[in-house]
């Protein structure tokens, strides 16, 4: 889930032209996304469903910089039922192949995740995992080798079987029917406007839907908003997203709809809160070692997903458990 890159040769002057390409947020093809980019933002983000039980629980950690070189991190933790959200800010966090650390709140890596904040804690382990498949490139396709891009995105575990517990609110939890999801998305922080969902706890444990989009830039060029959208069935993974598919998305009031067409893969979603509060998350701002209320996120909204092939409908499902966010900084 973390690694640093070394395929390449540590010494070798192709290592330090790598190094320096991905020090603007970019990866080459077949590279590693989740090593290390050197940015002002990663941030990494766990998502468990437990449907048996009607469960979620969000952790994420940002690991930030500000403009003097000073590394530190937020830690943050929600969860469903209840209304469950705790932060807190923790200094001089590490990066490396062992995993990610935030101080004595959070250790991660890649089949584990322990998390203290205050009386709340989460301890699992993570089995059975399934991986983004081997592709040249991750979640945003090829833009995501495009250099200085404002934010980047990479659904790196698209399921994986959950053992352990966790303690929300006083109340000891269960977490072994869950089923884990992971993400990470790095760049200079978060952008003005986005939209962001995932879902499992669909009639087939196999299935996994996840999207994000937002206004983008290319350093100070304005490029407008772009949306890319991941879907899993089993073995088969459709990613739609620019330039290779068409995507639409818009994200209201009114629920979150977006449509995508490529070559191979259509895919329709429609998301609605499904009358839950959202849970107010916090974003990180790198330079100013702060955070602000800004991410409002349905833990338990209403998702409905169709992913076609051809004229063919491969599968059609919903999932009342869905993670759907949306941010704006302008108010």
């Amino acid at each position: 889930m973390i690694a640093a890159p070394g395929r390449w040769g540590r010494s070798s002057l192709v290592a330090k032209l790598l190094d320096a390409y991905r020090r603007t947020g970019a990866d080459p093809p077949f590279g590693d996304p989740l090593a290390a980019h050197g940015v002002a933002m990663e941030g990494w983000y766990w998502r468990l469903t437990d449907a048996a039980a009607g469960r979620v629980v969000v952790a994420l950690c940002g690991v930030c910089r500000t403009h003097q070189g000073e590394s530190w991190a937020l830690v943050a933790l929600a969860a469903h039922p209840g209304g469950l959200v705790r932060e807190e800010i923790v200094s001089a966090p590490t990066v490396g192949r062992e995993g990610l650390g935030a101080g004595s709140v959070l250790r991660a890596g890649p089949d584990r995740l322990e998390l203290r904040l205050g009386g709340d804690e989460v301890d699992i382990r993570l089995r059975d995992a399934t991986p983004w498949p081997r592709r040249a490139f991750g979640g945003l396709g090829p833009a995501g080798a495009l250099p200085r891009l404002s934010q980047y995105w990479h659904p790196h575990l698209l399921g994986a079987r959950v053992e352990g517990r966790a303690s929300l609110g006083g109340e000891e939890v269960d977490l072994g029917s869950a089923t884990a999801y992971g993400e990470k998305s790095w760049g200079t922080g978060f952008p003005d406007r986005w939209w962001w969902g995932q879902a499992h706890g669909f009639d087939r444990s196999d299935a996994c839907v996840a999207f994000a989009g937002g206004q983008i830039a290319i350093g100070p060029l304005e490029l407008g908003s772009a949306s890319a959208i991941v879907v899993r069935v089993g073995d088969e993974v459709a990613r739609l997203g620019p330039p290779g598919a068409l995507v639409s998305a818009s994200a209201d009031g009114r629920g979150w709809r977006l449509r995508g067409r490529g070559p191979r893969y259509a895919v329709e979603l429609e998301g609605e809160s499904n009358g839950t509060q959202s849970h107010c998350l916090p974003v990180p701002i790198p330079a100013e070692r702060r955070t602000e209320p800004r991410a409002e996120q349905h833990l338990a909204g209403l998702v409905r997903v169709e992913l076609r092939r051809g004229r063919r409908t491969v599968w059609r499902d919903s999932s009342q458990l869905a993670g759907l966010e949306r941010g704006d900084a302008t108010g």
